[in-house]
């Protein structure tokens, strides 16, 4: 009974952040949802919101939520859902995602802790040809 207040458990589905060139060669970041499933996700939604404090003062930092949304995923696609400064890379950045399958909401919460956004943690990810983070 008490499982059921959770929802079905999300698989297959993950957010990375990659380093992508731009014109410039200059590395920019960006944010992608991958569809890992073998069905369709639709009506997604996407918050994604940064948190932490400042490493020199303490001070309590929070970015602004941003919405997202997303009409749909076919199996095995990615979609940019937004670029992302390096600035924020120190602190908690979070994309909160729910979608829909055959009638049945799915609902997770996918959390970068801080400082793990950086060149060290980055490999392959053959979805995106790119290098990045990818938390499932």
């Amino acid at each position: 009974m008490r499982e059921e207040l959770f929802g079905p458990k999300v698989e297959n589905v993950g957010v990375a952040v990659v380093q992508l060139m731009n014109e410039e060669n200059i590395p920019e970041y960006g944010v992608y949802l991958l569809n890992l499933r073998d069905d369709i996700m639709e009506g997604i939604i996407i918050t994604s919101t940064g948190y932490g404090e400042n490493a020199n003062t303490g001070e309590k930092i929070k970015t602004s939520t941003l919405r997202h949304c997303i009409e749909l995923l076919l199996p095995n696609e990615a979609a940019k859902i937004e670029p992302i400064m390096e600035d924020v890379f120190g602190i908690a950045n979070e994309y909160w995602v729910s979608f829909w399958v055959n009638e049945v909401m799915y609902d997770k919460k996918f959390i970068f802790p801080p400082e793990t956004i950086c060149k060290k943690n980055m490999k392959q990810i053959k979805q995106l040809g790119a290098l990045g983070i990818l938390i499932q």
